[in-house]
């Protein structure tokens, strides 16, 4: 969408020195004139307009004010029709990009002004001008070549834009969608409320039941980013079935897949230590039954891959959106000594919310949260983009610092 808004962009900056109307606006108006002209569906002369002083009337001045005002109405427009399928759509920059710019732009104001050229006077050729080559270079290319060469360079620069959403991906094949198990999915809408696409809606369910609803997903809308398995109640290691079945999960990444993966890195040392029956009754969920730290990562964020060793353990999943707060507590109470979270870097998500959604989740502010019974001091929550593996190693060390002694029970004083 932002790169086939170049045309119109160009079009409403060029119709701002045209509205000035002074003898770079005179220019301009008559270079643009002149290429228009040379399309051979244009029956009429454009540039007749610009040969005597009368034909300059309001009439013409409406037309500037129509392309430097009414297309960017437009394009609006076109933006609001093209954030449709988004949820929670940002439409303005973020403070600190948006004073930053609004300073630059001041300071280059103050440093090199713009200013104006004589008046346009139509019965004499401007010269010595002073030319905006970021945005007018259009009108010198077109005398250094011809109309017909700019037109072709035009319209294949267009053509490519448009088509690029039309090639072939660099994915073999698109990702699968979600999918939704009507047995597991209690209509609760969270994974409706999470979903940064809209790509759910709510429907009625099947098992008719009076006020009860059933997740339903869009395939094409759907990215596969996982955060709606992440926001489902039933997405919790506690379960006592073998196979852990959720109200909606990624079938390429299952969450049932995560638990068995998590479960068989706790059983292996040195998560899990040789305890006697007696230390691990006496052990509870806040123990430090292991010495073994459990990261869970981006597969578009850091690397966490890089961090595996012997006494760390990582997962990379879909987006951090994906992972149920309860894996962190589930980790901590079955071995692990820390739990480090490392989402993407503030709106630099992937997929919109994941970092946002995995934050709050962790902090209790969304739902599902995590239990405010799990020790705050054995969780880091880490946002780190590509090529920032340092930052989540600080987190790991920080966590290493707080472990005792290798083989010691940390017991819970209440159960003294």
């Amino acid at each position: 969408m932002r790169l086939r808004t170049w045309l119109p962009v160009f079009a409403i900056a060029i119709g701002g020195f045209w509205i000035n109307w002074d003898q770079l606006g005179q220019y301009s108006a008559t270079a643009t004139a002149e290429w228009v002209d040379a399309l051979p569906v244009v029956s009429s002369a454009m540039a007749r307009n610009f040969i005597a002083v009368n034909a300059v009337s309001d009439r013409l001045f409406s037309l500037f004010v129509f392309v430097h005002i009414g297309l960017p109405l437009m394009l609006v427009f076109g933006l609001w029709f093209h954030i449709q399928r988004l949820t929670r759509a940002a439409v303005w920059p973020p403070c600190a990009l948006a004073v930053g710019l609004g300073v630059m732009l001041a300071a280059l104001a103050l440093a090199a002004p713009v200013a104006s050229h004589a008046p346009a006077a139509l019965d004499r050729v401007p010269d010595a001008l002073r030319l905006d080559w970021i945005v007018l270079f259009v009108h010198p290319l077109t005398d250094a070549t011809s109309p017909a060469f700019v037109w072709a360079l035009v319209a294949g620069s267009a053509l490519l834009l448009f088509a690029l959403p039309f090639l072939p991906s660099r994915l073999d094949s698109p990702a699968p969608a979600a999918v939704v198990d009507a047995a597991n999915c209690n209509g609760c809408q969270r994974c409706f409320a999470d979903c940064p696409y809209a790509a759910i809606t709510m429907v009625p369910h099947p098992n008719q039941r009076i006020g009860r609803t059933l997740a339903q997903v869009d395939a094409d809308l759907c990215v596969s980013c996982g955060i709606c398995a992440g926001a489902c109640p039933s997405s919790t290691p506690f379960r006592s079935a073998a196979q852990l079945v959720t109200g909606i999960d990624m079938p390429q990444s299952p969450i049932n897949t995560l638990r068995q993966r998590l479960r068989e890195s706790l059983r292996a040392p040195p998560f899990a230590l040789s305890l006697s029956k007696g230390q691990r009754e006496a052990s509870t969920s806040s123990a430090r039954t292991g010495s073994g730290i459990v990261v869970f990562g981006c597969d578009h964020g850091a690397d966490v891959a890089r961090l595996q060793c012997g006494d760390v353990c990582t997962f990379s999943l879909l987006c951090t959106g994906q992972l149920p707060p309860s894996f962190v507590e589930y980790a901590l109470r079955d071995g692990a000594a820390g739990v480090v979270v490392a989402a993407c870097r503030d709106g630099g998500c992937e997929f919109r919310f994941g970092e946002r959604w995995t934050a709050e989740r962790l902090r209790g502010e969304r739902e599902p949260h995590l239990r405010a019974s799990v020790d705050a001091e054995r969780v880091e929550l880490v946002f780190a983009g590509r090529g920032d593996v340092a930052l989540i190693a600080q987190a790991v060390d920080r966590l290493r610092s707080l472990m005792p002694p290798l083989g010691a029970v940390v017991s819970d004083p209440h159960h003294a």
